[in-house]
């Protein structure tokens, strides 16, 4: 679960590093906390530095500080359980930043997701996840 004003790691190549999040949309009855596969709104954090002689380049780094982005949670520390029994956790909350239309800002993503977001509707970003847990 992450709540409001929680910090998340972003593993996609969009250029950001740390988004907070800011809303979690559509769950009133959760008090604004946020799981797997839930979309919500954040704050860049933290960015790549953008280079000189790629401000020209149309392959340029796509956010900067305080741009304000949508994304989907793709891993919490926060357990939570699944059908089988098994409890699950990961070591950091993580994000993937979206576009206007909820497609990946990035091409890549560089780590773990969980299994949770092929039933959540997210079977675009599991397909690009080097490793689903």
């Amino acid at each position: 679960m992450i709540s409001l004003k929680g910090t998340l790691n972003v593993i996609d190549n969009s250029g950001a590093l740390l988004v907070e999040c800011v809303n979690v949309l559509k769950h009133k009855v959760n008090h604004g906390y946020g799981g797997v596969g839930d979309e919500i709104v954040c704050v860049v954090k933290r960015a790549r530095p953008i280079p000189a002689s790629a401000l020209a380049s149309t392959t340029a780094v796509k956010v900067k500080k305080g741009d304000v982005r949508r994304a989907v949670i793709v891993r919490t520390k926060k357990s939570f359980p699944r059908p089988d029994g098994r409890i699950v956790s990961f070591d950091d909350n993580a994000a993937v930043l979206l576009n206007n239309k909820k497609e990946m800002l990035g091409t890549r993503i560089n780590g773990p997701v969980s299994a949770e977001l092929r039933t959540r509707g997210w079977g675009k970003i599991v397909s690009l996840a080097p490793k689903v847990l």
